[in-house]
């Protein structure tokens, strides 16, 4: 185990630990949870991301809807 890790405590339900006196398997379920809820984390932030992404190409679909409306509505005028 290293330095750092040495002088890491975590807090499980109001209780600090040293990591250094974790078992081996309570040490691997803290490394699991903290690395879901970076997954988690990531997740989300993609999520917004993607929805950004949804709205302005909703917006676009609508402006180009309205622009091939307009255009085909003066066809129609024109004939």
């Amino acid at each position: 185990m290293s330095k750092k890790q040495k002088d890491q405590t975590i807090t499980i339900d109001d209780i600090e630990y040293n990591i250094e006196e974790l078992s081996p398997e309570v040490v691997q379920c803290v490394n699991h949870v903290s690395d879901l809820n970076n997954k988690i984390e990531r997740s989300k932030f993609n999520l917004s991301q993607l929805e950004g992404g949804k709205a302005f190409w909703s917006s676009e679909l609508n402006k180009q809807i309205k622009i091939m409306d307009a255009l085909t509505e003066e066809v129609e005028e024109a004939a």
